[in-house]
């Protein structure tokens, strides 16, 4: 038997040793991607006062509300150094006048006081005749916070029909050959000439599941289910982050171009985008229970987190993120911290409840700091989101949604620790 060069077997040992270096330094990174900042995400530092932010949303509800009393228009934004809210007409073409009745509701329901109640009624039913929009994707947004919340936390069992009617105008722009919703008509947005689908869409497939299992059509559960699967698989990247704008041949359904319209460029990774993504695919999988969505869920929740700053709320666009002259988005805060503490339910390993439910907590806390609570400074809740800076507009304000999503969020809070 020929003996091995003692040298020779030294020289082995150390490219394995190397080898095996690679291999666990990889594998490292890779968790480190996906896990990063887990000391902040799993450790509560302090406690967040969950009571005491209500109450602050409440006296802000309160001075606002008195001040809102056009029936016609919906709070939409509060202007960098104003104090009120502008407010804009209940147009069927804008997209956000669900969500001040959505909060109104959503106050209702983590303080049982009748007075919002009444003020969520009153300023639901104006807008009644949306349920026929089929000119846009955005009737989802514009009628579930408002009537979905309506007949979910007010018992108002008389919404159901107008809920129903509108997922049926939703339906319509499904285009079974592409298999996603057209969110924008080529009139609306003239740059695009095909089947345009954005990432917010996500979120309007609730009124869908929402139909389907209150007596509309069962087709609208697999319009959305297909949705679902056709953006999970066109409208991320190999690195888990979400393109906004996707362009699709309306026959062939081929994806034609991949765009943005508020992110800071087409291949960059816009926070808000993402943040629809986890909030919407959380949902997806409440809805189904198909462990693919809950699985995607996941991946994307836990590279929005890896590409947070450490106060945990996101610039405006990831990619402009380490210059301290670029705006934050608090509204992308709020829409993922409302997300997580779903998903903190749904997953079943308990270290990732904790982890998902912590980083919630976090969030909020940080979103309910002097940094970012509007109290004594405006009549929203939160200050420093941003709309559309790429478009010069809604640059650092308060946003409607942004409030919504928050004040979602304390309510989701408030009945997970009732549990407890």
């Amino acid at each position: 038997m020929k003996l091995i060069n003692p040298r020779y077997k030294v020289f082995l040992t150390l490219i394995l040793l190397c080898i095996l270096t690679c291999i666990v330094s990889c594998k490292d990174n890779k968790n480190q991607d996906q896990l990063v900042k887990t000391d902040r995400e799993v450790n509560v530092k302090s406690s967040f006062n969950l009571n005491k932010e209500i109450e602050n949303c409440e006296m802000q509800l309160t001075t606002s509300s008195s001040k809102l009393t056009d029936l016609t228009k919906h709070p939409r934004l509060i202007e960098k150094n104003q104090t009120e809210w502008k407010e804009v007409s209940n147009n069927k073409l804008v997209w956000t006048s669900g969500f001040y009745p959505g909060i109104l509701w959503y106050m209702y329901d983590v303080t049982n006081n009748e007075k919002w109640k009444n003020e969520a009624i009153k300023r639901t039913e104006v807008f009644e005749d949306f349920k026929n929009i089929t000119e846009h994707h955005d009737i989802g947004f514009m009628m579930f916070p408002a009537y979905g919340n309506g007949y979910k936390i007010g018992g108002k069992k008389e919404y159901k029909d107008i809920l129903l009617t509108s997922a049926a105008s939703l339906a319509t722009r499904f285009n079974p050959k592409v298999g996603t919703i057209k969110s924008w008509s080529v009139k609306m947005h003239p740059r695009w000439k095909q089947h345009l689908t954005i990432i917010d869409n996500m979120l309007n497939l609730e009124l869908l599941f929402w139909s389907a299992k209150n007596g509309g059509d069962s087709t609208h559960y697999d319009i959305a289910v297909k949705h679902a699967e056709t953006t999970m698989k066109n409208h991320f990247r190999e690195d888990l982050t979400s393109w906004h704008v996707l362009e699709y041949d309306s026959i062939s359904g081929k994806v034609l171009n991949k765009h943005t319209k508020q992110g800071y460029a087409d291949n960059s990774r816009w926070s808000r985008g993402q943040a629809w993504g986890v909030y919407g695919y959380t949902m997806v999988y409440k809805q189904t229970k198909d462990k693919k969505f809950l699985d995607f869920a996941e991946k994307i929740a836990n590279k929005y987190l890896s590409l947070l700053p450490e106060d945990m709320v996101p610039c405006w666009d990831f990619d402009v993120q380490n210059d301290p002259k670029e705006e934050k988005d608090a509204s992308a805060a709020a829409i993922v911290a409302s997300a997580l503490l779903d998903l903190s339910t749904l997953v079943e390993d308990k270290e990732d409840q904790k982890r998902y439910y912590n980083a919630a907590v976090n969030m909020l806390k940080s979103l309910g700091s002097d940094k970012y609570s509007a109290v004594g400074k405006a009549d929203s809740f939160l200050l420093h989101s941003t709309g559309a800076k790429s478009l010069g507009h809604e640059i650092d304000v308060a946003l409607i949604y942004a409030d919504y999503y928050y004040i979602e969020a304390l309510s989701r809070l408030k009945k997970l620790q009732t549990k407890k």
